[in-house]
């Protein structure tokens, strides 16, 4: 670890993605390869996990050669073997924390296994050299909505997140409902720029920095079940108004509680057009907002990569024993 440059091998499996990367001291994409299984599930209306796993197996071993290679580096350079040990598919994560234990293995570099939400909030410091802890960061994706107080690199505290749904999982359910089919996210923020929000939607109220959107995607399914000939593009724009609403308000209270003007964005809904867009103006509040490059929002190995880098540096690493942990929590 008192090498100058130290350069990660990231694995990234949890989902439908099979990704390896390669980055320098936690920062410096030198490689990012993505092999996206999207139009293989599409027919299914979402992910099937077992077609998602085997597929993994079929592209590891390709994904890896086409990073190492444009990376213009071979096994011998790379300091550690890193992957994403959970939260995700079960079977899908086997698949990289296997590959990554055998390569650990086979050539004598520590293993270290990642939390995937971790990898989330690491994509920022990618795209934003001069972050630094502490921030707050609001991770939104298809399986979480957390509002997390980022202390050091290593050090987390959930501040809230969601009671029901999260918020990509209730945009899936909503576009396959009014028939714009999978992944939803993408086509609902697409058909709402051709919408007027006039349409009024039930907003939860918590005490705490809690969200819920279970019942904010029932009202607009018996819209749509109720009144089919409505206008999706006004239906598409007024949730995600109604949704984003949702997620300023717990931000703000959330940095007004912290007492810090910091906030970071992190996950595949990060992605989402509007909801930037919303966000951006808290910078007329003095808040500073960041969030990834769109190839970094969704699942990837680079920040994978780069959160592995941030435990590296500390000195922890994992042995051989490391396994997939599908229910894997932050901290």
């Amino acid at each position: 670890m008192n090498k100058k440059n130290i350069l990660v091998l990231g694995i990234e499996t949890s989902c439908d993605e099979t990704s390896v990367a390669v980055v320098k001291n936690g920062r410096e994409v030198l490689s990012n390869i993505i092999n996206s299984q999207i139009k293989i599930h599409e027919e299914f209306g979402g992910v099937v996990p077992e077609i998602a796993s085997r597929n993994h197996v079929k592209n590891i071993n390709f994904v890896v050669k086409e990073a190492l290679k444009q990376a213009n580096i071979t096994f011998k350079d790379i300091d550690v073997i890193s992957c994403t040990k959970g939260p995700g598919l079960v079977g899908a994560l086997l698949v990289g924390v296997s590959y990554a234990k055998g390569l650990s293995l086979a050539l004598n570099k520590p293993l270290l296994g990642v939390n995937h939400i971790e990898g989330h909030i690491a994509a920022n410091y990618i795209s934003h050299k001069e972050l630094e802890p502490p921030f707050l960061c609001l991770i939104i994706s298809g399986g979480h909505t957390h509002l997390v107080h980022i202390k050091d690199y290593n050090k987390f505290e959930i501040l809230g997140k969601t009671r029901d749904d999260a918020i990509g999982e209730a945009y899936d359910k909503v576009a396959r409902v009014i028939g714009l089919g999978y992944p939803g996210g993408p086509k609902i923020d697409k058909l709402a720029k051709e919408g007027t929000p006039n349409i009024l939607l039930p907003k939860p109220h918590m005490d705490n920095l809690d969200f819920s959107f279970s019942g904010i995607k029932t009202a607009v399914i018996n819209l749509h079940h109720k009144t089919p000939d409505m206008n999706k593009a006004d239906l598409c724009i007024s949730f995600e108004k109604c949704t984003t609403e949702i997620l300023v308000e717990n931000t703000i209270k959330a940095l007004k509680n912290l007492n810090i003007n910091t906030v970071a964005l992190a996950g595949g809904v990060s992605a989402n057009s509007y909801i930037r867009a919303e966000f951006e103006k808290l910078k007329e509040q003095g808040i500073n907002v960041y969030y990834p490059e769109m190839i970094l929002c969704t699942d990837n190995a680079a920040m994978i990569a780069s959160a592995a880098y941030y435990r590296y540096i500390t000195g922890e690493t994992s042995d051989l024993t490391l396994n997939a942990i599908p229910n894997l929590k932050i901290n």
